[in-house]
């Protein structure tokens, strides 16, 4: 007698086994048993990954660190050259900037030949005040040119060779210019000083001078053409045993910066110290 069952029965018993389970499974009514069973597989697994990592960061660290103090030097230096372009580019818009302005300031006085020209040095003496410029008698310079900017008065040229030329600002010591009181209508001097400063003097006591009162050229001493801005009164001295009141001017010019003036080419200076008289001690 053959004990063992039918195969039909075993397939039968079988399936019902396995719907039994995936029913059970599926009501939730194993999901104790599930998590009980997979809590230490879980945690091998963990165990196991983080041990993996540990050995692949102790192989790997000191190389991504290596690498990445490499990008950081080469964005630094990419930074660097960033910046240095930059500054480039603000001293290209500067300087085109101060050339454009010049050049309105030429149009709008149409009947002045210049030349322009850029600072390449100033004179290393404190006591006095002097800036060299890139161009000279090769381009048609020649001593005593006024020499200006679209803001007003530089000074005038004091020394030329064939390409730079000294200019002699009106802030230094040995400077003089004959001037004029806008408000005023009245006459006066400016004189540079070993501080810098602009002094405005020889105005008679019975001007009224104004803080803010602008002056200007005013063609006398034939050194210098008619009108060009000089400055503003800052600062008026006024004593009643003085023959004449005295003033700071503030020049329009900011000489500290200087950087590109023009040169008045077609005015030529007239030296009418022979028809001074002299006057004795």
């Amino acid at each position: 007698m053959n004990n063992k069952l039918p195969r039909y029965f075993q397939t039968a018993v079988l399936i019902l086994v396995v719907g039994g389970i995936l029913i059970l499974a599926l009501s939730g009514y194993l999901n104790p048993a599930i998590q009980s069973a997979s809590d230490p597989l879980i945690k091998v697994q963990t165990w196991v990954s983080s041990r993996y990592l540990a050995i692949y960061q102790f192989f790997t660290v000191p190389r991504d660190v290596a690498s990445l103090r490499e990008q950081v030097a080469s964005l630094e230096e990419e930074n660097n050259l960033l910046k240095t372009k930059n500054i480039e580019l603000e001293q290209s818009l500067q300087v085109a900037k101060v050339l454009s302005e010049l050049v309105g300031f030429a149009r709008n006085r149409p009947e002045n030949q210049y030349v322009a020209a850029s600072v390449i040095g100033r004179d290393p003496s404190p006591f006095l005040h002097y800036v060299i410029i890139d161009q000279g008698s090769d381009n048609g310079l020649r001593y005593g040119m006024p020499v200006v900017t679209q803001q007003g008065l530089v000074g005038r040229i004091d020394a030329v060779i064939g390409g730079a030329s000294r200019v002699q600002l009106l802030t230094d010591p040995g400077s003089t210019v004959n001037v004029t009181l806008q408000n005023a209508g009245e006459d006066g001097v400016i004189t540079g000083s070993l501080t810098g400063d602009l002094n405005l003097e020889m105005v008679a006591q019975d001007v009224t001078l104004e803080t803010g009162d602008l002056v200007l050229t005013s063609g006398l001493g034939g050194s210098y053409p008619q009108d060009i801005v000089v400055g503003q009164v800052i600062t008026i001295r006024r004593r009643e045993t003085d023959l004449f009141q005295t003033a700071s001017i503030q020049s329009v010019v900011d000489f500290a910066n200087l950087q590109a003036v023009l040169v008045i080419k077609n005015f030529s200076p007239v030296d009418i110290s022979p028809l001074i008289p002299e006057t004795n001690p």
